[in-house]
């Protein structure tokens, strides 16, 4: 390519001179090519370890004037070819223009010049995104193309110097990090080294320091494990490789491909070796942290964050922090954790000023919202950026929302009848009992905590606040703080109506989903008051089916209607619902899908922090397999389902404010407490027992409400009753000896789980597949699990490197594993072509897309796993009556079950000698191969054959092997046998009728399998030996032989011209054709296209069987197994997952693909 011209002092340092006129150079690097010695392999390991542009450019143009010693490098190329057209281009274009300058400064000015003008017009064809990323990482990707054979659809991120270790012995190198593989490559003196593995087959990754492997990155797959490490920055590249291996799992659990952010601003300079993508999963990162920090809507986007200071009226102090807007709020988060935290919606903000500064308080910004609230900033940087870009955000803010400055809770019966159908706007627990005296203490403290530090969105929320959580929200308040600490108020104020509209969309629906959710509705906390009459169901089905209306991906879960009742005693009908979205999308992610995954994720964290915090009872309740048993259901629903309704509602109070860590705590203090018990247990059950004794009797003695039976208490013992526990004190207790989790260690304990547990559940998916078929299927346990890989590795492949449609079309996490994964007719082609039997060189595609065809029965353009099993099991373990039958079907015209309708394709374009092009229309029957005009052929080689007439004799003979000879001659045999047996029938039919008179009407013999067939030998001697070269090398060809005769009126009059079938298209009605039969005739060139076809011609599949019986040779061939074990091997190492190959010069990086 031509490249910006760049200085060169030293021209002949490490290259070699090729070619040179008066005013260019051609140069080589030393090493690359043939030869090289030990120049080369010193070269070749300089430039890889130094990341050198020689590397993947190993050929440059250097332009030169007179006796100069300054030379001026005006393009590179990576093969010979593409630097030749450069250096044609420049001889053809510029040497006699360059000759009329009498100044050599002239020259390079000019040279220069037009180089520069080049370079500008190829950049006006390229992306905005590649002419964003600077040309040093252009060069890496175009590099990382070359090295690992990946095509232009896969994106480079980023990519690092390191070591890998292959045995005990590291290898320096490069590691290549794109959205969908992790590449490796070192040379180093001859060694070379290539790795490729794919994200989605990444089983582990971590980053540990030991002895063996210091500071090192361990990346698993399910064979095998590789370590990298030498790392100059190992926790950025760490972070980065656990984004692309999370965007993987989302690929594998919903296939959620990976998008760039085309909204992404600009960078204001072009950075060094950095790209667009690791920009865009940068501001990812950055985006998701803000959002778990705040309980942010997933559509939020971090603008920017500044250090600042926050007055606080309530402490009369400033707290240093940091500042944080986004397009629609604007944060603050003290340094020092859970002092201070605040939110203001861009929605309640009123005014935005600069305030006067002075060296107390340096560049104060004030901003007041519609509530008469002021919050003062200050210590900001650049105070007045930031003042505009609020302002910028504050105008596309719309002005038309509910402003939420007011409290929530609604007291009194109120209904809205919304359509037909009605709509409960006060929560359920308002309709059956007054608020206690307890309560209303409560109460009080709140709104004193109120009036000192605010109510509503914008409030101050402090250490202060989480005391009065963990105490206990009254009833009265708790909707109003549900919707505020999980955020869920943000998102139903700027989306007004909403539930509305759902409402009235799902209701009628009869969907899988609702079936489920009217099973489940009365199972929903029935010991509950509010749900033992029709009000309360019907509110609990209307936000059911609308939360499965607007999310079909989950649609609804079991555990979904126990949490979703607790929110509608507390929340009307449109609260519950926006608090119900919250848990699935944001607090709980995955927890609610077809597989549960997030809930078993956190079991996975959960047995983790069991095994770190208490380790002697870990190892216990491991042997017992007690732990995966218990927690799934305590995190499924919150406690709710398994402790006292007083009790689970405060752990579900104090959920919402911090996050998933407490219930983590709170399981911990559960096992913590009974843990001398669980160790004497000596089965699953007793311990089963012990803990749902416990958690029965975990009471609320400060609730005055009357006591809700709960389930767990059958398992209470009569003898003597179990102590009560006070949940209070199981609270406290939990923050006392397990308050030192973190949110961000919980992630990175998810992240890790969540390899573990999508890769666990593709695997359990695999076994499942292979169980269901496997009875009808003659494939092995092992090679239909080998098969699976690689059906779904096809499909997987798809998603990021482009498809007829696209992957979430293709796949649907609904249906059975057996249906999830599908391809279409390319992906089955490819497969076929590494994995099928019947291989007939360029006609495989065609036979492949009949096969395809056959198997699709439902006709949607994809079939699934047992659908492609079915169709390689007839070609491997059939008997030769099935594989024939197999084959026979595959040469049946499309509807010929149903229909009768002639399947016609085009065939092939020929170029006659006078330059006219032919083409034929053919009807292919029993044939997959080509049909080409013999003429053709004949003038072919009669050319081929004169310039070779004095040194043909000098060749040695061509002998053919004999069980292919036998093979040969036997499908003549029965294309003869058939050809008669058709003739037969067809006189039978005609009843002596009389034949077609015209002339150009022929009949030809069938081809009866995918097997080349020549013409019989009808003379002996060297003539006929060179004749039986020519229709050997053809039959290899898969061509039509050339007959004996060569005048035309011979060929007109012979009957056995071709051994293929061939119709014309146009002219036959077949109504009285039965529908076993195959018909055929015989279309030649441009003159027999008026021709008509013989209707009553045709043969039965019991003919051709009957025929194929009678040579033993056919008989082996179609009953010999095949071996799909080794075409399996073959397949899996044209994946490429790690070669080593030793040279003792570079090679061309075209081949390193190869």
């Amino acid at each position: 390519m031509w490249i910006t011209p760049e200085e060169v002092l030293l021209a002949n340092a490490l290259w070699v001179s090729e070619r040179a006129n008066p005013f260019f150079i051609l140069q080589r690097r030393k090493g690359h090519g043939k030869g090289g010695g030990i120049t080369g392999l010193l070269v070749g390991t300089m430039d890889v370890v130094l990341d050198s542009s020689a590397r993947v450019a190993p050929y440059r143009i250097l332009h030169q004037t007179g006796d100069s010693q300054i030379f001026w490098s005006i393009a590179c190329g990576s093969s010979r070819k593409e630097i030749t057209g450069h250096w044609e281009w420049l001889e053809t274009n510029l040497l006699q223009t360059l000759s009329i300058f009498d100044n050599d400064e002239d020259i390079t000015t000019f040279v220069k010049g037009k180089v520069s003008g080049i370079i500008a017009e190829e950049n006006k064809s390229k992306a905005a995104q590649e002419d964003e990323d600077s040309g040093k990482f252009r060069e890496a990707e175009q590099k990382m193309r070359k090295l690992f054979g990946m095509p232009g659809e896969e994106k480079l991120v980023n990519y690092y110097s390191c070591s890998y270790w292959k045995g005990r012995v590291p290898r320096q190198g490069w590691v290549y990090l794109s959205v969908n593989h992790l590449c490796f490559y070192s040379f180093l003196l001859g060694k070379e080294v290539t790795l490729v593995v794919q994200w989605t087959e990444v089983t582990r990754l971590e980053k540990n320091a030991t002895l063996v492997f210091p500071e090192s990155v361990r990346v698993s797959t399910r064979h095998t494990e590789h370590y990298f490490s030498m790392f100059l920055n190992i926790n950025d590249t760490f972070k980065l490789m656990e984004q692309l291996a999370t965007i993987a799992m989302r690929q594998l659990l919903d296939n959620e491909g990976f998008a760039a952010d085309r909204t992404l601003p600009k960078a204001c300079k072009t950075l060094k070796n950095v790209s667009a993508l690791k920009r865009d999963l940068d501001a990812r990162a950055k985006n998701e942290r803000y959002r778990a920090l705040f309980r942010l809507t997933p559509d939020e986007r971090l603008d920017g964050h500044t250090d600042c200071t926050l007055w606080t009226p309530f402490a009369k102090m400033h707290i240093v922090g940091q500042l944080f807007v986004s397009n629609n709020y604007i944060c603050f988060c003290s340094r020092e954790e859970d002092l201070c935290q605040l939110i203001i919606p861009l929605r309640e903000v009123s005014i935005v000023e600069k305030a006067d500064s002075s060296s107390v308080l340096p560049c104060p910004v004030s901003i007041s919202t519609k509530n008469k609230m002021t919050f003062l900033f200050a210590n900001l940087k650049d105070r007045d950026f930031l003042v505009q870009r609020i302002s910028d955000f504050l105008q596309r803010t719309p002005d038309k929302l509910w402003s939420d400055g007011h409290p929530l809770a609604l007291s009194g019966y109120s209904v809205s009848q919304r359509g037909c159908h009605t709509v409960i706007l006060t929560p359920l627990s308002l309709f059956l009992s007054p608020p206690q005296t307890k309560e209303k203490m409560k109460e009080e403290s709140w709104n004193i905590h109120f009036f000192e530090f605010g109510r509503g969105v914008c409030m101050y929320r402090t250490s202060k606040t989480r005391e009065l959580v963990l105490n206990g929200i009254p009833e009265s308040l708790r909707g109003e703080l549900w919707l505020l600490f999980s955020g869920a108020q943000n998102e139903m104020a700027t989306h007004p109506g909403y539930y509305a509209e759902l409402v009235e969309q799902a209701m009628g629906r009869c969907t899988l989903a609702t079936e489920e959710i009217e099973r489940d509705l009365h199972r929903s906390m029935p010991e509950h008051h509010a749900f033992q009459n029709e009000m309360g169901i019907a509110a609990l089905r209307r936000v059911l089916t609308a939360y499965a209306c607007r999310n079909p991906g989950i649609g609804y879960c079991q555990a979904m209607n126990i949490v979703t009742s607790v929110l509608l005693l507390y929340c009307t009908e449109e609260e519950a619902f926006w608090l119900l979205v919250a848990l699935c999308e944001r607090m709980l992610p995955d927890y609610y899908n077809t597989r549960v995954v997030g809930a078993l994720v956190d079991q996975g964290v959960f047995e983790e922090l069991t095994r770190e915090c208490l380790p002697l009872l870990y190892e216990h309740m491991q042997e017992l397999g007690v732990i995966s048993t218990i927690s799934l259901s305590w995190f499924l629903t919150l406690f709710l389902s398994v402790m006292p309704f007083d009790s689970a509602v405060l752990l579900v109070d104090c959920f919402f404010y911090e996050g998933i860590k407490v219930i983590f705590q709170v399981a911990l203090a559960v096992l913590h407490a009974n843990m001398d018990t669980l160790l004497g247990c000596t089965d699953e059950g007793e311990a089963m027992t012990i803990l749902g004794r416990y958690l029965d009797n975990v009471v609320n003695k400060q609730t005055v409400s009357p006591p809700i039976p709960h389930l767990h208490a059958l398992l209470t013992s009569g003898d003597e009753p179990p102590p009560e526990i006070d949940v209070f004190q199981l609270i406290k207790s939990s923050y006392d000896k397990f308050g030192s989790l973190r949110a961000d260690v919980i992630e990175q304990m998810r992240f890790k789980q969540r390899l573990k547990v999508i890769q666990s559940l593709e695997d359990t998916a695999k076994r499942s597949v292979v169980r269901a078929i496997m009875t009808d299927s003659a494939f092995s346990i092992e090679e239909l699990e080998e098969l699976y890989v690689l059906f779904k590795a096809k499909h997987i492949m798809s998603c990021y490197w482009g498809a007829s449609c696209t992957a979430a079309e293709r796949h649907d996490p609904s249906l059975p594993y057996l249906e999830q994964y599908r391809i279409d007719l390319e992906q089955f082609c490819q497969l076929f072509g590494a994995l099928g039997t019947w291989l007939c060189g360029t006609h495989t595609v065609t036979l492949a897309a009949r096969h395809f065809r056959l198997l699709d029965s439902n006709k949607d353009g994809l079939i699934n796993f047992k659908e492609f099993v079915t169709g390689l099991s007839g070609m491997y373990h059939g008997d030769m009556t099935e594989k024939l039958k197999l084959l026979y079907k595959l040469h049946l015209p499309p509807g010929k079950q149903g229909k009768t309708q002639l399947f016609s394709i085009d065939i092939l374009h020929l170029q006659d000698s006078s330059g006219i092009a032919i083409r034929s229309q053919c009807n292919i029957v029993m044939s997959v191969s080509e049909v080409k005009d013999y003429k053709y052929y004949l003038r072919m080689w009669a050319k081929e054959k004169e310039p070779k007439i004095e040194t043909i004799k000098d060749l040695p003979r061509m002998n053919q092997d004999p069980l292919e000879q036998e093979l040969y001659h036997a499908i003549a045999t029965v294309a003869s046998l058939l050809l008669r047996i058709g003739e037969v029938g067809k006189k039978f039919t005609n009843n002596g009728a009389k034949k077609p008179t015209d002339p150009t009407y022929t009949q030809a013999p069938t081809l009866a399998a995918e097997l080349p067939q020549p013409e019989k030998e009808e003379s002996n001697g060297e003539s006929s030996s060179g004749q039986s070269l020519v229709c050997k090398a053809l039959a290899e060809a898969q061509l039509e032989t050339p007959p004996q005769q060569t005048s035309d009126e011979e060929v007109k009059d012979d009957t056995s011209v071709s051994s293929y079938s061939m119709v014309s298209t146009g002219s036959l009605q077949c109504e009285d054709i039965a529908d076993d039969t195959v018909l055929i005739g015989c279309a030649g060139d441009q003159q027999r296209r008026g021709s008509t076809l013989d209707g009553d011609w045709s043969i039965t599949f019991e003919q051709v069987l009957a025929s194929m019986l009678t040579e033993p040779p056919l008989v082996d061939y179609f009953e010999k197994k095949g071996d799909i074990q080794a075409r399996m091997a073959t397949c899996k190492m044209q994946r490429g997952v790690e070669r080593q190959v030793s040279s003792s010069s570079d090679h061309e990086l075209a081949q390193l693909s190869t």
